[in-house]
């Protein structure tokens, strides 16, 4: 155990995880690789927790964090900041809500933690639906809507959650229905679901789940879900902190595969957009926004250096298409994957969208989660100079594989490669 590991212990919660038997200590990072302690480099497929978006130290971004810095670091939301309105305007342009405003916050839990309070205060009511599986953050209200039992530390709540099938494809009682009918069957269990209760203020669901091991419904699944909230007046929040900014590839935004019935009434956000700074933010249309009749401000949401990194982050983005390199790196980096799956009795399922993929592993020979194969893997990998993640829902099986969006054929490539060898070393 390093003397750091040891001072960590000595002054952190215990509940506050490590990756790793060794744990690592990064040091610096450059494009999609990272350095440890003792100078090893590794190429980094996790990111952050999905946070670097675009690459490590990246030049634009670094450049304009020190030159906001230079001029003032903080001032609150209770003067004019001409970065946050300038990022607001580019986020509620792209976000597809009409009429939006934005409210910026440091994390996505707080995010979500603002759309929950918007929703339940513009339908007064405090009954949230969220999806099975799911994860929203670490708040008390939060918490309280993550369907996820290894995320939620306790059953106390400031909210009545009730909870949807459909988030979770290839688990659960509809797994073995078409995509069409297994669409149909969890709409009908919405349907009688909101025919034994009061009405709820909002469904909050992630397009693709995160923390639950990246699975995802059919296309289309969630707009089948609005028909029906529309009709009870019940608001759909999309928590796109993880799915936003193109990291599927084939979408700016996760709720644009369920789009046919029009945007979310709220979306959120967070990670990406800030390449590692600390931004989260909620858009909603200007109604919901509005709601609120007592005094709320952030005094760090907003903040100028944040913004100014959020604002550099997005332009790279957009201006060197990021979004269909995670498209196009990320159909390679997928094939590979399945290519090495097809070859270990271990491997459940690699499933995924762009730059956003899941490998879910089982007991060889059965149907079982495997979290000890899967720490196996993290471990494998790690050794073979690969970070990746992991999650999942009942158990913690599902290797998580997100890189900047940056990444280059030649990378995704060799990760594929470390990745295969991993899953052959730990059997």
């Amino acid at each position: 155990m390093t003397g750091l590991h040891e001072r960590h212990l000595a002054v952190s919660p215990d509940w506050l995880a490590l990756y790793y038997r060794d744990p690592l200590e990064i040091t610096h990072g450059e494009g999609r690789h990272v350095w440890d302690a003792d100078g090893r480099r590794y190429l980094d497929f996790f990111g952050g927790i999905l946070t670097t978006m675009t690459a490590h130290a990246l030049p634009e971004v670094t450049k304009a964090v020190t030159e906001q810095a230079g001029r003032i670091v903080h001032s609150s939301t209770l003067y004019l900041n001409r970065p946050m309105v300038e990022l607001a305007e580019r986020v509620a342009a792209l976000s597809g809500i009409p009429d939006a405003r934005v409210f910026f916050t440091t994390s996505g839990t707080e995010a979500n933690d603002t759309a929950l309070l918007l929703a339940t205060t513009y339908r007064a009511s405090s009954q949230i639906l969220a999806m099975r599986n799911s994860y929203h953050g670490r708040s008390f209200s939060t918490v309280s809507v993550t369907g996820n039992r290894s995320w939620s530390p306790t059953g106390l709540s400031p909210l009545q959650t009730l909870y949807v099938h459909g988030g979770v494809r290839h688990r659960g009682p509809y797994a073995e229905l078409s995509d069409a009918r297994f669409t149909e069957a969890c709409v009908a269990d919405l349907e009688d679901l909101l025919g034994h209760t009061r009405s709820p203020a909002a469904l909050i669901a992630e397009p693709v789940q995160g923390v639950g091991g990246f699975t995802a419904p059919p296309d289309g699944l969630y707009a089948a879900f609005r028909e029906v909230l529309d009709r009870h007046g019940v608001l759909w929040i999309s928590d796109e902190v993880q799915t936003g900014w193109g990291r599927t590839g084939d979408h700016f935004w996760g709720w644009q595969a369920h789009a046919e019935n029009g945007p979310p009434d709220i979306l959120t956000f967070a990670k990406g957009i800030g390449n590692g700074m600390s931004i989260g933010g909620v858009v909603a249309r200007a109604e919901v926004m509005n709601c609120l009749d007592a005094n709320s401000i952030s005094t760090f949401g907003g903040s100028p250096v944040t913004m100014a990194a959020g604002l550099a982050n997005l332009t790279y983005l957009l201006e060197h298409d990021l979004q269909g390199n995670a498209r196009r790196v990320g159909g390679l980096l997928i094939e590979r994957l399945r290519e090495a799956g097809a070859r270990s009795a271990g491997v459940r399922e690699v499933r995924g969208r762009g730059l956003m993929i899941g490998v879910e592993l089982v007991r060889p020979g059965t149907d079982e989660a495997h979290p000890d194969g899967a720490a196996a893997v993290l471990e494998a990998a790690r050794e073979g100079g690969l970070l990746i993640g992991k999650g999942g829902g009942h158990d913690t099986s599902v290797l998580r594989i997100a890189p900047p969006l940056s990444l280059t054929t030649a990378e995704a490539e060799e990760g594929a490669a470390i990745l295969a060898d991993a899953l052959r070393a730990a059997g």
